[in-house]
């Protein structure tokens, strides 16, 4: 008993002392998967920036989800501020130059997704004493007048004094003309003929007019520049439209509406590239919606949510942003006029009574936001923030 209790005692060494001696198997290492991106994650190529001008990435512009608040936002960037709702950086005097920026999105599951993106900085002096002239065009966003003004200010103030805006309509008495017409998509430039009626006793309006593009049937911007500049040639061509093209679109739908949309956006471009070879010309990326369902329910009733609305937007601009990537015409850029817009303060908002005026038993006031596409003046603002900073940036090209 003695001696096998001894035996049994030595095994577990023995079999120790062999085991090390032979090679161990590893477990295989996984494979780092990158993110589902699952919250469909978009920034644009760049964001551009000028000393003494904000730009921001508020966040819940770049995903698609309901609630933004149930994600974590991390960005990594030599310059700016984490903030809770948005990125934010203002250049200081004298900086200049490109950093990456990386964002993260987490939530209680892990990261959900991670974008890059640049960060370009151009001086404000940039192009100084450069005079040239520039064609703005849009729906309801440009015929508002704000966001042009802004830009003719900012240049104006920059070493521009002269940039010349062409166009055919904008406020009475102002030098700041453009085309932007309220209602219009990327293919009422192309098609619309002829100018709608004024009822008797009706306002007549910009928007009822035919394109001003359109001559005989035909687009010719040669023409429309006779008739309208002396010919003169516009150096830089901004396009910003897309929310009237993709507000209804459904589901069901959304995808064939897109592809339409994107092949309206080539005849237009090229229509206009025939009889201006040499000018730049950006395309804007489409604007988000206000930032609650009150806005929607003002303006559309039953007819429209900002969940739907979301999901339009940014189904097309993850289009416009794989198109454009590549596109031919390589003096076509996108300009990221989704990203630097505050959905949540610079909307137009009321007060109005918690329960309606009919109901009696509360007589609380509370303020919602009542419009869900046109920004408040602030938000038109920002808006030109992001052309002007555009444009800098390729007047230093």
């Amino acid at each position: 008993m003695k001696i096998f209790s001894a035996v049994l005692v030595a095994l577990p060494l023995f079999a120790g002392c062999c085991a090390s001696a032979l090679p161990v198997p590893q477990a295989p290492v996984p494979a780092v998967k990158a993110p589902a991106n699952r919250v469909k994650l978009q920034l644009p190529p760049a964001i551009y920036a000028v000393p003494g001008v904000e730009s921001c990435i508020y966040f819940d512009n770049v995903v698609c989800v309901i609630n933004p608040d149930n994600y974590v936002f991390d960005v990594k960037c030599a310059k700016g501020r984490n903030d809770q709702k948005r990125w934010r950086y203002t250049p200081a005097a004298g900086e200049k130059g490109s950093f990456d920026l990386e964002l993260t999105v987490l939530s209680d599951n892990g990261v959900e997704a991670v974008g890059k993106t640049k960060v370009i900085v151009t001086p404000a002096n940039t192009g100084k004493g450069k005079n040239f002239a520039i064609l703005v065009m849009g729906d309801s966003l440009t015929a508002a007048s704000v966001y042009p003004k802004r830009i003719y200010d900012l240049l104006t103030k920059n070493g521009h004094p002269q940039v010349k805006f062409l166009g055919t309509t904008g406020r009475t008495n102002s030098t700041v003309k453009h085309e932007g017409y309220g209602g219009w998509a990327w293919k009422t430039f192309l098609t619309k003929t002829q100018a709608r009626k004024v009822a008797p006793g009706e306002k007549p309006r910009a928007y009822y007019r035919a394109s001003p593009f359109l001559f005989k049937g035909k687009f010719s911007l040669a023409q429309y520049l006779k008739e309208n500049h002396q010919s003169r040639v516009p150096d830089f061509i901004t396009i910003q439209l897309g929310v009237n093209d993709v507000f209804g679109a459904t589901d069901a739908n959304q995808s064939t509406v897109i592809a339409n949309i994107l092949g309206n956006a080539d005849k237009l471009i090229a229509a206009l590239r025939k009889d201006a070879p040499n000018a730049v010309i950006g395309v804007g990326l489409v604007t988000p919606g206000a930032r609650t369902q009150d806005a929607f329910g003002n303006n559309y009733k039953n007819g429209q949510t900002r969940w739907q609305y979301k999901k339009n937007q940014h189904a097309l601009n993850a289009a416009m942003l794989k198109k454009f990537a590549n596109y031919p015409d390589k003096k076509v850029f996108l300009i990221p006029t989704n990203v630097n817009l505050d959905c949540e303060n610079n909307f137009p908002a009321r007060k109005e009574a918690v329960n309606g005026p009919e109901f009696k038993g509360n007589r609380r006031v509370t303020t919602r936001q009542s419009n869900g596409v046109h920004p408040a003046p602030a938000g038109y603002d920002q808006m030109g923030d992001t052309f002007y900073c555009w444009l800098k940036y390729q007047l230093s090209r």
